[in-house]
Parts: C-alpha cells; structure tokens; sequence
C-alpha cells in the first residue's frame, strides 16, 4: 500500500509521541474495518495496514505487557 493511495485519510500520532524525535507512529482509519499504520518521521514510507480487530488485539496486548 503506498501513501498516494491514502491521501485522503486522516492521520492520528501515538498521544506518546513527546516531539522529542524517538519512535512515533500514526493511525489512520479505513475503509471495511482496517486500520493504517505509518512511521511518522517517513509519511512517504510503507504503510502497514491490518484488520481493526488485530490492531486492538496487539493494543491490548501492549498495554497488558504481553509484547514487551
């Protein structure tokens, strides 16, 4: 999925950002239940997209500290 084709979405960054320059990433709602996600220092970079129900599986897991 290139950038091009998700000119039109609105892009969210992670509330953990800070603006300090270290890991950021944005999300971004789509279209049948997936979500986009990108490096927020490369917006012309790959996107990842995945389904809505893995991406709050993976949040969940995060926050639970089973992904650290």
């Amino acid at each position: 999925m290139s950038g091009s084709d998700l000119s039109q979405v609105e892009w969210y960054k992670s509330s953990y950002s800070g603006g300090n320059g270290g890991s950021c990433v944005e999300v971004a709602g789509l279209a049948e239940g997936r979500i986009a996600v990108r490096d927020s220092k490369n917006l012309a970079g790959p996107i990842l997209a995945v389904a809505s129900v893995q991406w709050r599986t993976f949040i969940g897991g995060v926050k639970e500290g089973r992904l650290a």
